[in-house]
């Protein structure tokens, strides 16, 4: 299967248990064949304003949100391919513009806004870098994800993803995937990204094991997370000073 750079999709959140996300497997393993790739770490830099303002608006759920974002699978050196991406929600469903730039390419055009090409993807993502004044990148996201797609339609893709980590500081993708673990060992997000709506087999299936849509942002929750932290050291800094 070779690159995407465009998609247009609904995608859906689960929240599962280890244990459950292996009795779904086992259910619908002759429904789905793994992506060659196997389980990849997944690595992303977000960008967004100094009062994160992308971010401030994509938790409190509006109709149309969208986000920015530096893609790697596993750490990238200076000449390995990394994935700019333009993400945008509108009632549900996902559109997605992604240009597929070299590491040094995409950190000369983040730092110093040198263009590497003048394709229409990457200039409506300059467009919208350009849009937000003073985007600059802000979180760095990684976590092991394990993917699928249906045997029979490759637009149906389940993903699974663990060892949700998170940093804000030392925000380059070339420093390694560590940071703070931000959703339970226990746990796994799964995703089922589809074209169309899912197929029976699989809702049925979802139905019979009891698992239902859940709500996990990786960003939000990393952001979330900074801001309580500041705001608990002003108000104890505050409080010990009274």
């Amino acid at each position: 299967m070779g690159i995407q750079t465009v998609f247009e999709r609904t995608e859906k959140k689960y929240i599962l248990t280890i244990s459950q996300r292996n009795k779904l497997l086992d259910a619908i393993r002759s429904y789905i064949k793994e992506d060659e790739y196997g389980e990849s770490t997944i690595c992303s830099l977000y960008f967004d304003t100094d009062n994160f303002q992308l971010i401030r608006n994509s938790v409190e759920k509006p109709a149309y949100k969208e986000k920015l974002r530096l893609r790697s699978y596993s750490t990238p050196k200076h000449d390995s391919n990394v994935f700019l991406e333009l993400k945008k929600k509108f009632n549900g469903v996902v559109y997605k513009r992604r240009r597929t730039l070299v590491y040094d390419d995409a950190m000369n055009y983040i730092n110093n806004g040198v263009l590497p090409d003048d394709s229409q993807i990457m200039k409506e993502i300059d467009w919208s870098m350009r849009y937000y004044e003073g985007l600059q990148p802000k979180m760095f996201i990684a976590y092991d994800r394990t993917a699928y797609y249906s045997k029979t339609d490759h637009e149906l893709r389940i993903t699974f993803d663990r060892n949700v980590r998170f940093r804000d500081s030392d925000l380059d993708l070339a420093s390694g995937s560590y940071g703070e673990v931000i959703l339970d060992k226990k746990l796994c997000i799964m995703e089922i990204k589809a074209l169309q709506a899912m197929p029976i087999w699989l809702t049925d299936i979802l139905d019979e094991l009891q698992i239902f849509p859940g709500s996990f942002s990786k960003y939000g929750t990393a952001y979330q997370l900074t801001q309580d932290r500041k705001n608990n050291s002003v108000y104890n800094g505050g409080k010990n000073c009274a």
